[in-house]
């Protein structure tokens, strides 16, 4: 058997597999009827005909086509091509309809029969030789393969939902054309056959030739015209090369599903499980996705029985979605149990497995705790329900069945809504609410044959309207009719139309796959339907609506579910379609097309809807149509005419609908349709009857009789009489009001149907009223009356039994019982109560009869006319309003006998108040028998609740009068009970019952009673509870006493709140309030009023009753800028009628020209303004404040040197004000010491322009300044270097322009000099370097420089501590900057630390060195060192003077030179002349004389004497030599001569 190309060339394939596959479910495709087409996705089955007969077809890719023409090229040899190429033609055809373009107008026409009709020729087979001898005998390959492709929104509900062929519709017109390929299983046909068929004549070879050459043009005219249409044709959707396939395995072996994707761009895979994405990392290790090669692989490990589903392999891209199948079946050894699979949370295990053949019970009981009740979410919010499940019996390894219903419909686990559970919890979570989700929930728990279930109500209030006053969001859009033109919206109305009414709706669609919103309608349409038009075929789309009012826009709907633009029928015959295995192997054949046919005309066309803005038309296909697929045309008239108009000329209808727009309102119409192929136009239809034009769907009635009843303490039940020939009746909204409140709200958001709803989340004690009204798709009624008012209040019922019944006094005759209150109250006050007894004779109880007639009112009672010493039960029943309740269960047995002890009966009573987590508050009453002697006191025991009896412990030391007792000290959460024991003389009685268990906590919600005191003064107590039941009550109490009609405190309760108002607190009434809430377990609070709180609150009613106005600040009085004077005060609060009023001197004045008022009641400011003070204005000025009852005032008393000198000041300010119209001073001249140690004079200039100048004077002698000012930073500086005491004086700087002048005077004499200089003083000492040493020849040297130096900066120095005492030897003083101390020949006793002590006039700085150690060694050498230098430089041979530089002199002179010498010892010397060793001779006589004279002479000067001459003076501490130069010259005549004889001699040597 031969393989597919794509199953030859992968290694995954299994032969073996696919042969039990095709063994398996070959026998029911053996009786398969023959059919006449065929088209297998990703097969070979596809020949060159397809090509042909669909070149025009939109759902041909360009690729599809030159495949196409390529193989019809080659003649009669393509039809022996291998499954290859017929297999890239089939790919090509899928390619192409992914692209979105199949438009099945543009069918294409038989190529052979239009160009050459022929005699109907042999069928031509595309298999090989060597395949057709593996073609298996008498097998038919079914029409369709059952692998297709899913196109996502056919079906209704997701488990519906099929896979669907995205190539559907190309196959569908191929068949529609009649021109199919029929795939037979021929036998061999022998050589000699084959021979003939290759055989042709000429002519028909001429003939072939021209129709190639016709194709292919057409071809190439068609890829040309769809490369213009289509501009993304390098994009396509995906398609699965290769699909996964179904795996059938033994549980804990591993199995793997593969694909291949092609697509472009590359799509993205995501696998799901039963519709549910996989998530890797929520169970690690158990699955492992991975991509590679383009190879996609999910591989599960360890499988197990939880792994049997249905697995789905989804590819999305920008072009689409394309999703593949397959199915993973897990076995278990026969024997085998899995124990793992019923400990598993989310497991559930067919009923039929767990109960049935095991029989492990016959009766299940299925208990709910911790249910969810009525719940309210807003729209975009999550919620959560949840309920815990109990099963008795628990059978191991079992999980019931566990179902979630909205109204009675299963709900399935989606995007919007996913369910859980845990082994013993059920979860519904709403991970985003829409109206759609409101609803009666149901959680149904099947056990078998046994089930139960538990229903509340979930409402969904709507989001808040990005506008405010826009409408809310629609809900529940859903379409209702789908085919290939168009798609039938349809929608619910908002219950909320945001304060004006809704103008209408606007329908947005989206393609699936993309996230671009397209508006359908370009005004609002009013009827919630609406065809939508402008699909493609084959293509899934999503929907949205929107409402609108005048407003604004809503928020968008929930979108519909995906619905794809196909034809009901198509839709069916997709889901009908069989499936059958690959079998390898395809013979094709061709037949001759049937003539055309013109259509006939359709049948039973009529209007199946009618509105204002359309009108939709319905009919069926005609009977006589051919083998094409036909199209429509629409026609329409005016009624009583005959002009008939084409409607869809451009766009020809291919469903047998149409909705037809733009028709006008009011008018009369007549339609038919037409039917046309390629054979020609048919007759029209049977015209339909007159329709005209407007909504045939009437708004409904309002409903009437809207009747309320109570329910519960926060509802109510409505129930309402029907809207009156209401056509297609979506529901009923239902809205509330507060009584009085004219403020209408809704109870329910999704309409309801029937006539009865109930509305929660009411207020207790509060009246509403009621209004419904109805809606269908035509719009909203009009409101129903409104019903009557109803108090929400709990429905009446009979109370519960009484409890704990006990003997409290026993005698001969008769017996004393109590009881405790009944739990339930049944929502009304109980009025009494009914007691039975019997007698008990050996243990065998008789009739029961009655002991009261009339109801008794309290929790005891006396029984009479009973015999002594016999034994006798009780049982007690409870009455309210609603009749007698159930009795209690029989009490214990008592005797009846005389009791005769001393000590008292037990207390009773007993109740638990003020639970708080360290304390509560044990209430008891007196026991009925006090024994012999009165009672005076009780003893309350305490002990743990798992305590053993022998733990109680007392907690009161000495008894207490009181039958109440605070018991503190109590542990967070720990469980008590308590008893409580009487005393008298004789002793303590037997304890009473056990009050209790109660946990010492303190409860969410618990709340105390406030005190307050009113505006009036009046002080009262506020308790307000959360937590009531319909039955509870407020009761006060005074230490614990009930407090009824009390003349001095007055109860007013209403709802969950309640008031105790003091009518005249005072010593009577000190204690301790207590509000106690009936019908609750010990709900209550209390508040101790002593006499200290007595009186704080006698003072806050006094403060209340005479309220003052607070004050922020009290009357002052201040100089504003111009002068003027400004009175003024501030509250700390003003209402908007408060006012003020202003007193001088006891007579009130007003606002006028002398006096400008204001009060500022935002600020709570109060001021007046008067421009000048005047002598008459001195006085006492009050303001008054009077804001409701609150009063203040405040009083400034203005008199004396007060008064003046405030005058003073505002005279001064308002001339201030007047010279800064000017240029002027903001700041005046001052001075200031720079870090230079100068003294700078600096003032702040305003108000100046360019012509105001600026001129300095110093004793009234103006100073010349170098630079003049440009006023840019306002400061004016003068400069003064080196300050000394020549600078002190009056300086002034004038400012003057057009505008007027200012002055300002700085005195620098006496004191203001005085500290100047000491500034300067202190500057300079600042500005003194640290000491340093310094050697010399004479000693060492400290010293340290200054910025500058003044002799008014007062010098001193000490050593170690000790002033300094000058002297020859030690000495100090000023050179330039240096401040210095000389320390000559210097001896150890000058070691030490030595300070300087520069004294500025007021403060001392110092600075300090430290002369010794290595410091002191140091310079000491430096000392000797250059004392050393000093005496070799002062003893050292040197010339002192007496040679001249230069000596000129004429020949024949005497040169007589002297020169003195010093040197210790006497230096030795020596001459040179010209650098050489000069001796003393008859011409040149050297001397010396004493060692300290030398003489130089030279009796007569000649020319040769001319030169250098050099004294050398030399001793041991140096030489030193001393040069001049001796020039000669020659008389004139003498000259003349020597030049002639120079020219004589010149000549001769010639």
């Amino acid at each position: 058997m031969s393989l597919p190309f794509y199953q030859k060339y992968h290694e995954h394939y299994d032969r073996g597999y696919r042969s039990k596959d095709l063994r398996s479910t070959m026998s029911q495709y053996q009786q398969e009827k023959k059919s006449s087409a065929i088209y297998t996705h990703g097969s070979t089955a596809y020949s060159h005909m397809s090509s042909a007969h669909h070149q025009a077809s939109e759902a041909y890719g360009s690729s599809a086509y030159r495949q196409g023409s390529q193989a019809y090229s080659l003649g009669s040899a393509a039809y022996s091509l291998g499954s290859e190429v017929s297999s890239k033609a089939s790919s090509a055809y899928d390619y192409g309809y992914n692209l979105g373009l199949a438009d099945s107008t543009l069918m294409i026409e038989d190529y052979t029969s239009k160009l050459s009709p022929q005699t109907k020729r042999a069928k031509r087979s595309l298999v090989s030789g060597e395949e057709k001898e593996n073609q298996p005998k008498d097998y038919v390959v079914p029409i369709f393969s059952g692998r297709q492709v899913n196109v996502n929104g056919i079906t209704d509900t997701e488990e519906e939902r099929i896979k669907e062929t995205a190539a559907y519709v190309a196959r569908r017109n191929l068949l529609a054309t009649g021109e199919g390929i029929t795939t037979t299983k021929q036998s061999m046909v022998s050589s000699q056959q084959e021979e003939l068929f290759e055989k042709k004549s000429r002519k028909v070879a001429i003939r072939e030739k021209a129709e190639r050459l016709a194709l292919r043009k057409t071809l190439e005219e068609t890829e040309e015209f769809h490369r213009k249409l289509n501009e993304d044709s390098l994009l396509h959707a995906p398609e699965f090369v290769i699909k996964p396939r179904s795996h059938t395995v033994w549980e804990k072996q591993n199995v793997r599903l593969h694909c291949s994707v092609s697509g472009w761009p590359e799509p993205r895979l995501t696998w799901y499980k039963n519709h549910v994405p996989i998530n890797v990392h929520a169970n690690p290790g158990k699955y492992i996705i991975e991509s590679r090669y383009g190879m996609h692989y999910l591989e599960i490990n360890a499988c197990d029985f939880e792994d049997t589903a249905q697995y789905r392999a989804s590819a999305m891209n920008v072009k689409g979605e394309l999703s593949a199948y397959a199915s993973i079946v897990v076995k278990r050894y026969k024997g085998e149990y899995d124990e793992t699979r019923f400990h598993a949370g989310a497991s559930t295990m067919p009923l039929s497995f767990g109960v049935t053949p095991y029989g492990f019970a016959s009766k299940f009981e299925i208990h709910f705790d911790d249910k969810f009740d009525v719940s309210f979410g807003r729209e975009g919010e999550t919620m959560s329900l949840g309920c815990r499940v109990v099963i008795s019996p628990e059978i191991k390894h079992f999980q019931p069945e566990v179902q979630w219903l909205r109204n009675g419909t299963l709900v399935s686990p989606s995007k919007w809504v996913q369910t859980q559970w845990s082994g013993d919890r059920a979860t519904l979570t709403f991970s985003h609410l829409n109206k759609e989700d409101e609803g009666l929930y149901t959680l149904r728990v099947r056990m078998g044959e046994y089930y139960e279930q538990y229903s509340a109500y979930v409402f969904v209030r709507d989001a808040d309207a990005e506008i405010a006053g826009a409408p809310a969001s629609p809900l529940d859009v859903v379409c209702l009719d789908a085919n290939k033109d168009y798609v039938i919206i349809s929608w619910k109305q908002p219950a909320v139309d945001g304060g004006s009414p809704i103008l209408g709706y606007f329908i947005d669609k989206c393609e699936v796959g993309t996230d671009i919103w397209s508006q359908c309608n370009d005004t609002p349409v009013k009827f919630a339907r609406f065809p939508v038009t402008g699909l493609i075929e084959g293509r899934s789309y999503i929907f949205r609506v929107r409402a609108v009012n005048k407003t604004g826009i809503s928020i968008p709907s929930r979108v519909s579910e995906p619905v794809a633009a196909l034809d009901p029928v198509d839709r069916a015959r997709l889901k009908s379609q069989p499936s059958a295995p690959w079998t390898g192997q395809i013979i094709v054949t061709e037949e001759e097309p049937a003539e055309g046919v013109v259509p006939g005309p359709p049948t039973d066309l009529s209007v199946t809807e009618a509105t204002r803005s359309y009108v939709v038309l319905s009919w069926k296909p005609p009977g006589q149509r051919g083998h094409e697929g036909i199209m429509y045309f629409v026609e329409k008239c005016v009624a009583d005419t005959e002009n008939w108009q084409r409607v869809n000329t451009e766009i020809p209808v291919k469903s047998p609908r149409f909705a037809l727009f733009d028709l006008a309102e009011g008018k009369s119409y007549r339609f038919r349709v037409r039917c046309s192929n390629s054979a020609g136009v048919g007759e029209p239809s049977e015209a339909t009857d007159v329709t005209v034009v407007g909504d045939k769907l009437d708004i409904p009635k309002a409903p009437g009789q809207i009747i309320p009843s109570r329910n519960t303490d926060t509802s109510v039940v409505v129930t309402w009489e029907e809207s009156k020939d209401a056509k297609e009746l979506v529901g009923y909204y239902i809205e509330s009001s507060v009584v009085g409140s004219n403020q209408w709200e809704p109870c329910n958001n999704n309409p309801v149907k029937g006539s009865r709803f109930i509305c929660h989340g009411l207020l207790n004690g509060q009246s509403y009223i009621f209004r419904v009204r109805a809606v269908n798709a035509a719009g909203l009624s009009e409101y129903s009356q409104d019903s009557e008012a109803i108090e929400v209040k709990a429905a009446i019922a009979t109370p519960s039994p009484p409890y704990d019944i006990t003997c409290l006094e026993s005698f001969r005759d008769s017996m004393v019982l109590g009881w405790k209150q009944p739990d339930k109250t049944g929502g009304a006050e109980i009025t009494g109560y009914y007691v039975n007894y019997r007698e008990v004779i050996g243990g065998v109880p008789g009739k029961w009869k009655e002991a009261n007639i009339k109801a008794v009112s309290d929790q005891a009672y006396k029984i009479s006319n009973l015999k002594e010493n016999m034994v006798y039960q009780f049982q007690v029943a409870a009455v309210n309003i609603a009749g007698v309740g159930t009795p209690s269960q029989a009490s214990a047995s008592f005797k009846c006998e005389e009791w005769t002890i001393a000590v008292p009966g037990p207390p009773h009573g007993l109740k638990y108040s003020e639970v708080r987590k360290t304390s509560l508050v044990l209430q008891w009453k007196h026991p009925v028998y006090s024994g012999r002697t009165p009672v005076t006191g009780f003893f309350v025991d305490i002990k743990e609740t798992k305590a053993k009896d022998d733990q109680w412990r007392g907690i009161n030391e000495k008894a207490i009068a009181n039958t109440y007792l605070k018991v503190q000290n109590l542990k967070e959460g720990v469980s008590y009970v308590f008893r409580v024991r009487a005393l008298n003389q004789a002793g303590v009685g037997k304890p009473s019952d056990i009050a209790g268990p109660v946990v010492a906590e303190t409860r969410p919600g618990t709340k105390e009673i406030v005190i307050n005191v009113d505006d009036d003064g009046v002080i009262s107590l506020n308790f307000e509870c959360d937590q009531m039941s319909p039955d509870s009550k407020l009761i006060w109490s005074k230490d614990y006493v009930p407090v009824e009609d009390s003349p001095r405190l007055g109860i007013d309760s209403k709802g969950n709140k309640s008031k105790a108002t003091f009518k005249d607190l005072g010593i009577d009434d000190l204690g301790i309030y207590s509000c106690d809430v009936t019908d609750t377990d010990g709900i209550a609070a209390s508040y101790l009023i002593d006499e200290e709180e007595m009186k704080r609150l006698l003072a806050l009613s006094q403060e209340h009753k005479f309220p003052t106005v607070p004050l922020k600040s009290e009357l002052a009085v201040e100089i504003m800028e111009k002068g003027e004077v400004r009175f003024w005060m501030q509250a700390e609060k003003l209402s908007g009628n408060s006012k003020a009023n202003y007193i001088f001197n006891d007579k009130e004045i007003f606002d006028g020209p002398k006096y400008k008022m204001h009060m500022d009641q935002n600020t709570g400011i109060i001021e007046m303004i008067m421009e000048k003070l005047e002598n008459e204005d001195e006085g006492t000025y009050t303001f008054q404040i009077q804001d409701g009852k609150a009063t203040n005032q405040s009083t400034l008393v203005l008199i004396g040197d007060v008064y003046k000198n405030l005058q003073k000041e505002a005279e001064f300010q308002r001339k201030e004000w007047v010279r800064k119209q000017g240029p002027h001073f903001a700041e005046y001249l001052s001075w200031e010491v720079t870090g230079e140690c100068n003294v700078l004079l600096k003032c702040k200039v305003a108000n100046i322009k360019k012509e105001t100048h600026i001129v300095w004077y110093k004793d009234e002698r103006e100073i010349t300044v170098d630079e003049k000012h440009d006023f840019k930073d306002g400061i004016c500086t003068l400069l003064i270097t080196e300050f000394s005491k020549k600078d002190a004086g009056f300086y002034e700087v004038i400012l003057k322009d057009d505008r007027g002048k200012d002055k300002s005077v700085l005195k620098l004499v006496d004191e203001a000099f005085k500290d100047l200089m000491t500034e300067v003083c202190k500057t300079i000492a600042l500005s003194a370097t640290e000491l340093k040493i310094q050697s010399t020849a004479e000693g060492i040297r400290l010293y340290s420089f200054v910025n500058y130096y003044l002799d008014d900066l007062k010098v001193s120095w000490s050593h170690n501590g000790t002033a300094i005492k000058y002297t020859d030897r030690v000495k100090s003083g000023v050179t330039g900057e240096q401040i210095w101390l000389q320390i000559n020949e210097p001896t150890p006793n000058d070691k030490g630390k030595y300070v300087m002590e520069l004294f500025d006039g007021k403060t001392t700085h110092e600075r300090k060195v430290d002369l010794s150690g290595q410091a002191y060694d140091e310079a000491f050498a430096e000392f000797q060192r250059l004392k050393q230098a000093a005496i070799a430089e002062k003893n050292r041979a040197r010339v002192l003077g007496g040679l001249p530089d230069v000596v000129t002199i004429q020949e024949g002179k005497a040169l007589n030179l002297t020169c003195n010498l010093w040197g210790d010892p006497s230096p030795e010397i020596s001459w040179l002349k010209n650098e050489k060793s000069l001796d003393s001779d008859e011409h040149c006589i050297l001397k010396l004389e004493a060692g300290k004279t030398a003489f130089f002479t030279i009796t007569a000067v000649q020319t040769n004497d001319s030169g250098k001459y050099s004294l050398v003076v030399k001793n041991k501490y140096g030489t030193e030599t001393s040069d001049f130069t001796v020039s000669v010259f020659l008389p004139e005549e003498e000259a003349a001569k020597a030049a002639s004889e120079t020219q004589k001699q010149n000549k001769k040597a010639k």
